[in-house]
């Protein structure tokens, strides 16, 4: 009998990617298409942002979507790609018996990670101007660090606590307490989240806190930090988190608001993907090797003369 190689997981992907680049580059995604873009692009893993994935249904980032619809979408985008999904969890849709459930159906969807933020539900989003941030007692996240390093059955899967203290304005010392914690509970990476212009409190950071495990950044605001910035100061995992929904909202409303006012399409003048770009993406073309394949063992097999 022939022995199969079991597949590995892409949870060790993700894991040896910690040991064998310099830093892990993410980009955002909010569907099956644009996770398969980011794939196509050369990404090393795709971010499932809650933000994204909840404007593309319309509603708010405000912990509005349940549990199972982020969870629906999140799969089907790692059904689409061959490289680890990190899932934005928001605040781990409850308490811990919440976070328990969450990380067993997100482990046993194939996911590779999922990151939980130490903000009281219901959340906002971090960038909001106008947002109020209340964080959660460290004592009542760490509750929710435990039961998620309790709930995962593989080793590789991990379990990401996103400090909020900086956004919160509650400042270094406090964030670097919660990473200490958080750390000290079985977190298996931190990011630490800003909304400056700068990544200066980020760098003060990292340069401040003696822990061991990786640190994420997510440069949304402080788009001028370079690659190299943030491999000197320590962070191991870099996420682009919604720039694929913005340009996606950009080139659609743009095209659309071209044909409304046109009287015919040779009048619109903004560029869009080929049929053919579409049915790559799609492999179009494989369904039909697919059949052909299937039309030569069934004429081994004696179905077909």
């Amino acid at each position: 009998m022939p022995i199969h190689k079991l597949k590995m997981s892409k949870s060790k992907i993700l894991h040896d990617l910690i040991t064998t680049k310099s830093i892990i580059k993410v980009g955002g995604a909010f569907d099956a298409m644009s996770a398969k873009l980011v794939e196509l692009s050369g990404f090393d893993a795709v971010w499932a942002g809650s933000f994204a994935i909840s404007a593309t249904h319309g509603l708010p980032d405000a912990s509005i979507l349940t549990m199972t619809e982020f969870l629906n979408v999140t799969s089907n985008m790692n059904d689409s790609c061959q490289i680890p999904i990190i899932a934005d969890c928001d605040t781990g849709f409850g308490g811990p018996s919440n976070v328990e459930h969450m990380v067993k159906k997100y482990e046993k969807a194939g996911i590779a990670a999922i990151s939980i933020e130490d903000k009281v539900f219901p959340k906002q989003n971090s960038l909001l101007e106008t947002g109020t941030h209340e964080l959660l007692s460290e004592k009542d996240f760490v509750a929710k660090i435990i039961s998620a390093k309790n709930a995962k059955q593989d080793p590789n899967f991990m379990i990401i606590a996103r400090i909020e203290a900086l956004i919160a304005n509650l400042g270094i010392d406090e964030a670097i307490k919660r990473a200490t914690a958080y750390e000290m509970a079985g977190a298996d990476a931190i990011i630490i989240h800003s909304k400056k212009n700068t990544p200066d409190e980020i760098f003060e950071f990292t340069e401040k806190w003696n822990g061991t495990i990786p640190i994420v950044a997510i440069p949304t605001t402080y788009g001028s930090v370079t690659i190299d910035e943030l491999i000197s100061h320590k962070i191991k995992f870099v996420i682009f988190a919604n720039h694929s929904l913005r340009a996606s909202h950009l080139a659609m409303s743009k095209i659309l608001d071209e044909i409304i006012q046109s009287t015919s399409l040779s009048g619109v003048n903004t560029k869009i993907s080929s049929m053919e770009d579409i049915f790559r993406v799609q492999k179009m073309y494989d369904i039909k090797t697919q059949e052909i394949e299937i039309e030569e063992k069934l004429k081994k097999l004696g179905y077909i003369d």
